[in-house]
């Protein structure tokens, strides 16, 4: 044991060398656009809260309620004695907002992406993925036995060659696999021309939206809404705009939900959603279709366009887009670091984002705005990126 331990150590003192070791922030209050972090408020740029409801009055109440009439827990998974009577009409609702036939739940959407492919596929099969796709899109292509075909993030051309080696190369099905959002960069994927490509050589469209479902598109639709698509299976998450809680779920075709009730492994040994997390799920897909989901949109996309403007006018290397991520690029991990460090004295939290969680040579500062924040906010955490920056040299 320690020798075990002693190599354990060994290599956590080479990521704190490498200038790679990861903090958290330890928030003493609800997630909403200022929190209070060491004794002290602070505004928050750097939550996935997009249209503000972490600590909606409404989603709050109907947690509670479905608490008290359902209780705290299922104590089991969903096929023994562990579904319930929201669960189903969640899946419903879920599958009727987006436009499919079912969706079945997760404990987590990284659950979802990881339970997808292995129930799906055989060695007879082939899956072919955006270079840039989320962690858990990754995983859960290893865990299956199909053939894999990568191709450069966003790179139609490079999706049209692997399409092409997969059809020569005998595949019976073909699965393209992408996020709507690429997390790290708030870049949209193509899907209007991948939704074409995938038709023309008999592929099925695979999207992950989880940082696009209920603020992006028709009625927060997402990104297929938004392309003016329709994919064949979509994955995503109640943990972002929807509530910011927990758990996933994968939309899609009756006989692959039908075959993901029967074969998904994180759902059949992964205890049910709780009754407060499926409550609060329904009364937030109701929010976002309704009136005050398309107020919280616009101020979302207002918000987005005055703290890019912002963040340029003061002469910062942001990534070009739209989406509310606005990543603030410092290259260097120890500088991404030292900028939120003294962002957090300024009383702004923003997290570094470094290797490996973003390539060697592309750290950053991801920015993320949110419908609660306000001008007064955002005028105040660009006052504190001003500081910041010219106090490590980003900016002059």
């Amino acid at each position: 044991m320690s020798d075990f331990l002693d190599e354990i150590r060994s290599r956590l003192d080479g990521i704190r060398a490498e200038g790679l070791w990861k903090t958290e922030a330890v928030i003493a209050s609800p997630q909403r656009a200022r929190v209070t972090v060491d004794g002290r408020e602070v505004l928050n740029l750097c939550s996935n809260n997009y249209l503000g409801l972490a600590d909606h009055p409404t989603l709050k109440a109907a947690a509670a309620q479905a608490m008290e009439d359902r209780g705290y827990g299922l104590a089991s998974v969903r096929f023994i004695c562990g579904t319930q009577d929201l669960h189903k009409a969640l899946e419903a609702r879920v599958a009727q907002y987006l436009g499919l036939d079912d969706a079945i739940l997760f404990a987590a959407a990284f659950d979802a992406n990881g339970a997808l492919f292995e129930p799906l596929l055989t060695d007879a099969d082939a899956v072919v993925s955006d270079s840039l796709n989320h962690a858990s899109i990754i995983d859960g292509i290893r865990l299956s036995k199909a053939r894999r075909f990568r191709f450069a993030n966003n790179d139609m051309d490079d999706l049209e060659r692997q399409l092409r080696a997969a059809r020569e190369g005998g595949a019976r099905h073909i699965l393209v696999a992408v996020d709507g959002v690429f997390s790290m960069d708030g870049f949209f994927a193509d899907l209007a021309a991948m939704r074409d490509l995938a038709d023309r050589y008999g592929a099925l469209l695979m999207v992950d939206d989880c940082h696009a479902t209920g603020f992006v598109g028709e009625a927060g639709r997402g990104t297929p809404s938004r392309a003016g698509v329709q994919a064949d299976i979509i994955t995503g998450t109640f943990g972002k705009a929807l509530g910011g809680a927990l758990g996933g779920f994968v939309a899609g075709p009756q006989p692959v939900i039908d075959l993901l009730r029967q074969r998904a492994r994180p759902y059949l040994f992964s205890n049910a959603l709780p009754p407060a997390i499926t409550g609060a799920a329904l009364a937030a897909l109701d929010l976002v279709e309704g009136e005050e989901g398309e107020g919280r949109r616009e101020q979302l996309a207002t918000n987005a366009r005055r703290w890019r403007q912002g963040l340029k006018a003061l002469g910062f290397d942001l990534l070009p887009g739209e989406h509310p991520i606005v990543p603030v690029m410092l290259h260097d991990a120890r500088l991404a670091q030292e900028m939120a460090r003294r962002l957090l004295d300024h009383g702004v939290l923003a997290t570094g984002f470094f290797y490996p969680v973003v390539p060697q040579g592309r750290a950053r500062i991801r920015t993320q705005m949110s419908a609660d924040l306000t001008i007064r906010d955002l005028d105040q955490a660009l006052h504190a990126f001003a500081k910041a920056g010219r106090e490590t040299g980003v900016i002059i």
